[in-house]
């Protein structure tokens, strides 16, 4: 299975998760031209590029693809999506999905938003999409991401070398190996647990 899935916004306390559209291109413009230190790794456009990214999110073969919009101001503050469902081989239901092209304007890293946006999709593809496995990767070479995801409490399974494109400037065409990450159906009330504690932390560090 490769196709977009039929998934409605996502509401939470930080962030609501959107079906991505064109008229959220103003703000991830502006969004995407934050700080850009941590995108070494990642795939985010620049501002003046933003028009062209979305339309290729909302074109790509097996994405569904949402916005971040912070709730304190409404404001587009980066993407995510579920990408590659997979159904069983011998019926159409899901069995898999993969969390992935996300990103977060800098002013929003660090702000609990990740987390609840990670809840967030955890619990739809869990709870009502009724998959086993959702997986995560990153580029093995960033260690700020796999950190993030380790504090989650998601599993890292290893490395797979060759697996993904780069997104690496300069690296166009190229391969990069992939540090793999997964929640399997089993864990994720111990990860929803974790995630509602770095919640309420993050609200109290606030």
């Amino acid at each position: 299975m490769s196709t977009q899935l039929d998934v409605p916004a996502l509401p939470g306390s930080l962030v609501r998760l959107e079906p991505l559209t064109m008229e959220h291109t103003a703000d991830l413009a502006a969004a995407a031209e934050e700080d850009r230190a941590s995108y070494g790794f990642t795939l985010v456009p620049n501002g003046r590029e933003m028009r062209g990214y979305v339309a290729a999110q909302l074109a790509r073969r097996g994405l569904t693809p949402f916005t971040q919009i912070r709730v304190g101001d409404g404001k587009a503050v980066g993407c995510t999506g579920f990408w590659d469902p997979r159904s069983w081989p011998d019926r159409s239901a899901l069995r898999a999905v993969e969390i992935g092209f996300t990103w977060l304007a800098a002013s929003a890293q660090g702000s609990g938003i990740n987390a609840e946006a990670k809840l967030l999709l955890l619990g739809y593809a869990f709870e009502t999409l009724g998959v086993v496995r959702v997986d995560l990767k990153t580029d093995a070479r960033n260690h700020r991401c796999r950190r993030a995801l380790e504090r989650l409490g998601i599993s890292f399974e290893g490395v797979l070398r060759s697996w993904s494109m780069s997104w690496a400037p300069g690296e166009e065409g190229k391969l990069r190996d992939s540090a793999m990450f997964a929640v399997v159906a089993s864990e994720w009330p111990t990860v929803r647990q974790a995630l509602l504690t770095r919640l309420a932390a993050a609200a109290t560090a606030g």
